[in-house]
């Protein structure tokens, strides 16, 4: 009988990937993907295995998801072992919640394989802990696009007063309107934030700033989707880690044997 996982391929580094899902995919019948999964990861399919594109651009949906729902539950009922396999984890905003909901409607045996999801592990890759015992004893993951638009019906007012450090997943299109929002809201304009595209991977690539100053860095550097937005003081912790570890290359030792 065959079986429908749900699968979390992880932030970008195929890598990350956990051993289960990556078992999951060496043995699927048919694999429906999402643009942010690693090419690599597919090579790991069997050779006769189907890899169905599912699209996922920010804004661009090429498969809809009425129609991704009916494929996942048309090979269930096949019997076949299929795995939808989405960037990062498929229950952090990934909709997998509405494709489980969709499977179990329909008596399709499933179960869910969590993976690394970014807004941890992109800022951990670049030195960035969302928690620190000092200076950030609260994190808050949040989307910066909503289904109309503008993250309007976030609480923008309770995270700016409440939340030590935030990510923001999907934000680079409104991030005037975030950072607006949070200094309307309490938080200094100085308040330290970064920006990583596609972190973890080989082309990541990181800026730092305030919230100020970040949409001119931005501007400057050319930063695009997929990328994390992480705002709070930990972000000083990446710049210092980021500055020990070039100061320290630097040094040259005198001797092998010291």
């Amino acid at each position: 009988m065959g079986k429908v996982y749900l699968v979390g391929a992880g932030p970008g580094d195929p890598d990350l990937i956990t051993v289960k899902a990556l078992k999951a995919i060496q043995q699927a019948d048919v694999i429906l993907y999402d643009r942010l999964v690693n090419p690599q990861l597919l090579k790991e399919a069997k050779e006769e295995a189907d890899l169905i594109y599912c699209g996922k651009l920010p804004k661009l949906h090429l498969m809809k998801q009425d129609t991704i729902n009916h494929l996942l539950i048309k090979y269930g009922k096949k019997g076949k072992n299929v795995v939808r396999l989405k960037g990062g984890d498929p229950f952090v905003f990934g909709r997998g919640a509405e494709e489980a909901e969709a499977l179990a409607k329909n008596g399709i045996h499933y179960e869910v394989v969590p993976g690394i999801t970014a807004g941890i592990a992109a800022p951990a890759h670049a030195d960035i802990p969302v928690t620190h015992r000092e200076l950030g004893r609260s994190f808050a993951v949040v989307t910066g696009h909503c289904k109309n638009g503008e993250p309007s019906e976030i609480k923008w007012e309770y995270l700016a007063k409440s939340v030590d450090t935030i990510a923001i997943y999907m934000g680079m299109s409104n991030l005037g309107y975030i950072t607006e929002q949070l200094i309307s809201h309490g938080l200094s304009a100085s308040t330290p934030i970064a920006i990583i595209q596609e972190g973890t991977t080989a082309n990541q690539k990181m800026i730092c700033g305030t919230l100020q100053t970040i949409i001119q860095q931005v501007e400057k550097h050319q930063i695009q989707n997929p990328a994390m937005i992480v705002i709070g003081e930990v972000v000083k912790v990446g710049e210092r880690l980021q500055y020990l570890k070039e100061s320290f290359q630097e040094i040259k030792p005198i001797s092998t044997a010291l």
